[in-house]
């Protein structure tokens, strides 16, 4: 547990001490749980100060990944001579559902047609000395509903 409480503290800039301890706390339950990984389960098994209503505040605070993962990567898993690429990629994950949010039509170049599911867009370091991508944004690509009726027929 002192490992990854010393791994966040390279985080400290980015953070106020509450959420910094908020974070420490919701990562230690995550590692202890040994059941499905849900808010309730995580506030079992962490410690005192690690409350059901503390990390519903953890999960509701909008945090900056970009800059997390980039202080993360510069602090942690940079090598000074080792040279970097910034690569990007589309993924397309199929989905049968119709309700859930995101969903939409997208190509998916594994089937090589058109499929319902969603998108997901993600930039990574590719470190080419040791051939390990490490993983800096990823968002979600979600596309507007058509606004007219003729946009609507070329859809369908």
């Amino acid at each position: 547990m002192s490992e990854i409480l010393a791994l966040l503290q390279n985080l400290a800039p980015l953070f106020c001490p509450v959420l910094l301890h908020h974070l420490g706390h919701v990562i230690y339950g995550m590692l202890i749980s040994n059941g499905r990984m849900t808010m309730l389960e995580i506030s079992r098994w962490t410690e005192p100060g690690g409350s059901y209503r503390t990390i519903q505040r953890l999960y509701h605070t909008p945090l900056e990944w970009l800059k997390i993962h980039w202080l993360f990567f510069t602090h942690q898993l940079h090598q000074e001579g080792h040279e970097y690429l910034v690569v990007g990629d589309e993924v397309v994950v199929s989905k049968a559902d119709t309700a859930t949010h995101g969903l939409g039509r997208f190509f998916s170049s594994l089937q090589n047609q058109v499929i319902p599911g969603f998108a997901f867009f993600s930039f990574s370091l590719v470190d080419v000395t040791e051939g390990q991508a490490y993983p800096i944004h990823c968002a979600q690509i979600v596309k507007e509903p058509p606004t007219s009726v003729a946009a609507a027929e070329r859809l369908a």
